[in-house]
């Protein structure tokens, strides 16, 4: 692959890497092995985060922070851009694997909120949890989303900036978000369960959502959780 990308994101599709520059990204599809790469879609944006979504398409958005509003977009198998979220402060995006819905989290005032948007129906409603998209991940059905839940996150930092650089650390619970029903159920107290505070980054789950892996960002721990 070349040198100094701006991203990558890896599916069955194969290695999407991003390459961005003063004019611009540009987005190119490689298989598997690094080999035949194809670009797929440019944009004059410069600062932005992008992955696969849905069976053909791609999701970009871009790069949070409390200073700026964010956007969020899909885009289709032809390059085509189309807005699904903004102009929102601090906004970070999660999209489904099936492209049909996406999380977007934002902040105003210290303040963290959590959406779900209905790209499908062209529908955003809030959910009953609030907190930075970069710290859920999506069953491969998207049926649900897993997310570490922030208690009482303090009003007095620019999220998500703030967290990012290590200025502040959550004491998260992890919740399930059943999307048809839009409900929120307590999955793990991580606290109650080892007498240690959870941080939580990097979730994954597998094919069956039998089991939830996940960094404990305080201190860089690894941890895998039977659901």
């Amino acid at each position: 692959l070349p040198q100094n990308l701006a991203g990558l994101d890896v599916s069955a599709r194969g290695i999407l890497a991003l390459a961005s520059g003063v004019n611009g990204s540009s987005a190119t599809l490689y298989h598997s092995d690094g080999t035949h790469g194809t670009e797929v879609f440019t944009t004059p944006l410069s600062s932005i985060r992008t992955a696969f979504t849905g069976k053909d398409g791609y999701f970009a958005f871009t790069k949070p922070t409390a200073a700026l509003p964010g956007y969020a977009y899909l885009i289709d198998s032809k390059g085509r851009f189309s807005s699904i979220a903004g102009p929102l402060y601090g906004l970070a995006a999660l999209p489904s694997p099936d492209g049909t819905k996406a999380l977007i989290s934002s902040s105003a005032d210290g303040v963290l909120r959590l959406s779900l948007v209905d790209i499908t129906a062209g529908t955003t409603i809030s959910l009953p949890v609030a907190t930075i998209a970069d710290k859920c991940v999506w069953a491969s059905d998207s049926s649900a989303a897993y997310c570490g839940v922030p208690s009482s996150p303090p009003v007095s930092y620019a999220y998500p900036d703030d967290w990012y650089q290590g200025a502040v650390s959550f004491n998260d619970r992890i919740w399930k978000i059943d999307v048809a029903s839009r409900f929120a159920q307590l999955t793990l107290d991580f606290s109650k369960e080892t007498k240690q505070p959870l941080d939580a980054t990097a979730l994954s789950i597998d094919a069956g959502a039998k089991a939830l892996v996940f960094v404990n960002k305080i201190d860089d721990s690894l941890w895998s959780f039977k659901l």
